[in-house]
């Protein structure tokens, strides 16, 4: 029987109809839902110009095997927490920026990446540990699927001291 533990992920990146389909494909097989302890996941809950968030209460070992795969093959950047077991594993926030090889950082049970007296050592400066959190602090892109409305532009931002004129 597999250990089970609480596990979200957000994906982003751009696709074509064709492969958002295998993609929902592979977030129904592994069961996610839409928030905790909510609906299952399906394409309509997508919200454009958003990354995909998806959790799971029971996720086995923490990990989405097929889905991160998928997300891996086609270049989907991605970013995994996973609660830990006691006695097995610690939690962990999983980088995937869209190349490469996934990073794994050592988190707390609030996805805070921690670090131990080891790695400050093997970091050998403050910079260097800074840079580690910097690194572990990913933006996932939104999921844009080919053929999306353009993203809206921010409002322009107020200069302190300008007033809005009104045309009335």
């Amino acid at each position: 029987m597999a250990n089970r533990v609480p596990a979200s992920i957000l994906i982003g990146g751009q696709v074509t109809p064709d492969i958002f389909r295998a993609l929902t494909q592979k977030i129904q097989f592994e069961g996610l839902a839409i928030e905790w302890g909510g609906e299952n996941f399906e394409a309509r809950h997508r919200v454009v110009g958003e990354p995909l968030a998806l959790f799971d209460e029971e996720c086995a070992w923490g990990q989405f095997d097929q889905l991160e795969a998928f997300c891996v093959e086609h270049r989907l950047p991605f970013l995994r927490w996973a609660g830990g077991y006691p006695g097995e594993w610690s939690p962990e926030r999983l980088v995937f920026r869209g190349d490469g090889k996934p990073d794994s950082y050592m988190v707390d049970e609030s996805d805070n990446v921690v670090i131990d007296r080891r790695m400050i050592v093997e970091f050998g400066s403050v910079a260097a540990a800074r840079g580690y959190f910097d690194a572990a602090e990913y933006d996932v892109p939104p999921l844009l699927v080919e053929g999306d409305p353009p993203p809206a532009a921010p409002a322009p931002a107020m200069v302190p001291g300008q007033e809005e004129k009104s045309h009335g």
